[in-house]
This record gives structure tokens, sequence and C-alpha cells, in this order.
């Protein structure tokens, strides 16, 4: 069965390569002309824009261009997919931040392009933005994994080391430490290595609006940033370097994976289970916040704002265990359960895929579609599908 693909949520620049610029709140093929029956390895979305990775090491993008995010050496936006010709090397991973975009080729290297207004693309400041794919020379080890937050990035290399850069972290980092300075890897515009992980051996990075998050090979998960919405399992407002997540709050088990949106994050245990903590009310935590639960965690966070107490503290949802994939948009989630294709959250612009543009709370099922791999933008959503005979 040749692969299908389809998009649903918002469309304001032709992120969903529809040909227009309308919203869809149901899943719908996209004009992919241009893919023909090529499988897909990598998808992800940013602000506005879509980029996926073929099989064999192509990258075709879509959307919002405007600070150059889609790597064709041009600013125009895109309504259809196009094939990214001046890439003259094979692409195994595609992240996508807010309005930047990076790749990671198969000799472990680091391509970017987009805006670089907050140091996120690692090439140092005199470059704003660049509609062209540039390499990080100073990464001169092999890469592993890499993530893009809003407006920060972070990178883990073959031997285990996290790198991160960007000042996406800055203003959130001065604001919680002042008087004392904001350490370097929270303002750097080229990779700066992250303390505090030396004695550790990381494997895999992704990154929110204003946090990281780093998995070890030890299956241990460590947090830093900003913990507005207690993101971070912590009291304070801001953790400058990686901080422990205790195993106690996920079952007592390693972690073998973990994404992240804006605000929240996922992670899934050894035995399968999922658990989720952070901001919840768009519903993206799948779960229903329990009001019996004791807890810890104060009941406002430092800007004065209400923070739900028991979203602090990973939840299981049973109903994802064993889930096979998950992908985190800015506010709603996707996951593939069983074959099936699950979607919660934060469901404005229909990016949730059920009709409708009321939010969702608990994982609901996509119906008709037998996804093989998915990814989220801020707002919109993407999956490749098995093509019904």
């Amino acid at each position: 069965r040749d692969p299908c693909r389809v998009r649903q949520g918002a469309n304001s620049y032709g992120q969903l390569a529809q040909g227009h610029v309308e919203d869809l709140s149901e899943p719908r093929l996209p004009d992919a002309a241009a893919l023909k029956d090529g499988a897909l390895r990598s998808l992800s979305g940013g602000g506005g824009h879509t980029a996926a990775v073929t099989e064999n090491g192509e990258l075709f993008v879509c959307g919002q261009n405007h600070r150059g995010q889609l790597g064709l050496g041009h600013n125009a936006d895109l309504s259809t997919l196009q094939l990214c010709h001046s890439l003259n090397q094979r692409v195994t991973k595609v992240v996508c931040g807010w309005d930047f975009t990076l790749l990671l080729n198969d000799c472990g290297r680091i391509l970017a392009c987009g805006s670089n207004a907050y140091g996120q693309l690692g090439v140092g400041q005199h470059i704003t933005h660049s509609a062209d794919l540039l390499v990080i020379e100073s990464l001169e080890e092999p890469v592993v994994s890499v993530a893009a937050g809003l407006r920060h990035s972070l990178a883990v290399t073959d031997s285990g080391c996290v790198y991160q850069w960007g000042r996406g972290l800055f203003s959130h980092a001065k604001r919680a430490l002042s008087p004392r300075s904001v350490p370097s890897h929270l303002s750097s515009p080229v990779p700066s290595l992250v303390p505090g992980l030396d004695q550790k051996t990381s494997r895999m990075v992704t990154a929110g609006l204003a946090h990281c998050v780093c998995l070890t090979g030890d299956g241990d998960l460590f947090l830093w940033g900003s913990n507005k919405r207690g993101q971070l399992t912590a009291t304070e407002p801001f953790l400058s370097s990686p901080t422990l997540v205790k195993r106690s709050l996920l079952g007592n088990e390693k972690v073998i994976n973990v994404w992240s949106g804006w605000t929240h994050i996922v992670a899934q245990t050894e035995s399968g289970r999922v658990f989720t903590w952070g901001r919840g009310d768009y519903g993206q935590l799948g779960r229903q916040a329990s009001t019996s639960q004791n807890s810890k965690w104060p009941s406002t966070d430092p800007s004065g704002e209400g923070r739900n107490q028991e979203a602090c503290l990973p939840a299981e949802v049973k109903v994802l265990r064993g889930a096979t994939q998950i992908a985190c948009g800015s506010e709603h989630n996707l996951a593939i359960v069983d074959g099936c294709l699950l979607s919660w959250g934060w469901n404005e612009h229909g990016m949730c895929g059920d009709g409708s543009q009321s939010d969702v709370f608990q994982p609901q099922l996509v119906s008709g579609l037998s996804p093989l791999l998915i990814g989220c933008g801020a707002g919109h959503s993407m999956a490749m599908c098995a093509a019904k005979n």
C-alpha cells in the first residue's frame, strides 16, 4: 500500500500544502504531487511552516517563509510542498522552531535556516536571518539528536554532550536570576556546552517555548529553563542548569522517550506507560486534573497567574500506554496507539481533526486513518498514513 499524507489545522500561510490558506478542521490530503510515492521519515512544523524528509533524504517544505525558514533561497510563502533543490546531502531529521528550521544530515552535521534574531541558528550574531541552509561549523563532533524551541536550540553529540544556543531563554533567566548573571549557555549565539551533565551520557533532547529537556542513556530525565507552568516539576520559577526528575514521579521506571509542547511535557517509560505534566488548561495533558490529589506545589506561580497544582506532577494517561509515536504541537498532541491515531489539546484551528474547534481534554480517535508517521506544528498537524486498498 502506498502511503498517503494528511494535514489539518491552521493554514494562514499555506502550511497544510493545500494550495490555499483556509484552515481545515478535518484531515485532508495535501497537494503533494512533488512527493510522488516516497515514504517519509521525519515530519515537523513551526509557527507557520511545514517540513518533511523522505526516506531517501530529500527535504520538502511549504508555508510561511518571511525569514527564509523554508531554506529555498527566497522569502516567498508556498501553499504547496516544494523540494529543496539546493540540498546536496542526505537529511535524516528535521525540526522546526517558530520561524527557523534545523536539519540533521547523515554525517551528523546540522544545517540551519530562517530567523537568527535570537541566535537560534547557531552561526553567530552577524546574520539576522538566512534563506539559504547554513552549516553550524562550530559543532565539529557528529550530532545524534537536535531540537528547536520557540527561539532556542539544542543538540546531543555522539559522545553524549549537550549543547544549547539562542537567546530565547535569556529574558526569563534574567528576571528570575537577578542580580546574578545569566549563564552563558542560556544566551549564546553559537553552541555552548550545557553544564551539569558531564557525568551523564545524554541520548536525546527536545525543547519547549522556554525550557529544555534531556534524556540520558540511563533513562534519566533532566529539565531546565522556565517553570512558569510547572513543567519542570519544581517549585522554583526558573532552573538555570539541568535538574533531575525523580523516578518516583514516573512510576520508578526509566524513561525511554520524551516530547515537549510549549509548556507541557510527555514522557514514556520502559513499560510503555505515558505520563504528562505542565500546562493543561487547553486539554494538552490528556487528563482531567484531580481535585482530590494532595499537592505540595504552590497554587500560584511567581507572576501571579494561577497554576494548576496537580498538573505540575506527572500523571499517567492510561489510554496512551504502549504508544509507538507521540508528537506535540504548541498546545496539542498526536499519538499512534495500536495502529490508531489519537489527538487531544488545543483545537482552535481544528488541528485535532474532529471537525470542531473545541478543545479536546482526553485523547480521542481520529477516525478513518491508519497512521505510519505523525508530526505537529504550533497550530497544525501532519500524518503519513497507509493508503486504503
